[in-house]
């Protein structure tokens, strides 16, 4: 039965007490000032081109112009140093727990984040899980553009192909898997999950999971 199930987590406010993406950018103005004034300045194009092609507030503000000309190799670099020597740190003993529960189980661990690939699979292999999926294309090499066309987006309703296709490819079964989350994003994905958990949720949240007799923790560092 163990072989049938997966655990399904978010990271940003889930299993880490921390924004990894707002971190790794932060650690890219300070070592590159010139950044801060660029990234802005794209990010609000971004912004602003996302919402006139018709896409809602939250995805719009999470374009990816702030990466604007870092190129994929420094940012898989700084996210394995930041991962490594900051973020796990800020990983609830809770959340650690909860992991070891479900590997002592026989259960797959699997991150599924909207958090940009590097810093994603930088924190997964730090959090020890068995398959990883971040936001970015499927070849990562020279400059980015800060556009996320043809990238792999798991963000909210994007979640659930994602974990669709991994269940079905490994031989899980969703009714038996768990989902976690930490806000009304993650919901679509945790809702096809036998066994969601909200973690840290805010107040509308919170009101869903008890409508819908969910299982709520508190994470905190």
């Amino acid at each position: 039965m163990a072989g049938k199930i997966a655990a399904y987590f978010d990271l940003d406010g889930t299993l880490l007490d921390a924004s990894s993406e707002k971190t790794l950018t932060g650690r890219l103005g300070l070592r590159r000032p010139w950044r801060i004034p660029l990234g802005a300045t794209m990010w609000t194009l971004g912004f602003f081109g996302n919402l006139l092609r018709g896409r809602s507030i939250y995805d719009s503000a999470r374009n990816r112009g702030h990466f604007c000309l870092s190129s994929w190799e420094i940012l898989e670099n700084y996210s394995n140093k930041i991962a490594s020597e900051n973020l796990i740190h800020k990983v609830p003993k809770e959340a650690l727990e909860c992991l070891s529960w479900h590997r002592e189980q026989g259960h797959r661990l699997v991150l599924v984040t909207a958090t940009i690939a590097p810093m994603a699979e930088a924190m997964g292999t730090q959090l020890g899980m068995d398959t990883i999926y971040g936001c970015g294309p499927s070849i990562r090499k020279g400059i980015l553009s800060g556009s996320e066309s043809g990238w792999s987006v798991p963000r909210r309703k994007g979640k659930v192909p994602v974990v669709q296709q991994d269940a079905l490819e490994n031989n899980h079964d969703l009714s038996l898997c768990y989902g976690y989350g930490n806000t009304m994003a993650d919901t679509w994905f945790m809702s096809i999950t036998g066994n969601p958990v909200a973690i840290n949720p805010g107040k509308k949240m919170s009101d869903f999971a008890v409508k819908n007799e969910w299982p709520i923790k508190s994470w905190k560092i």
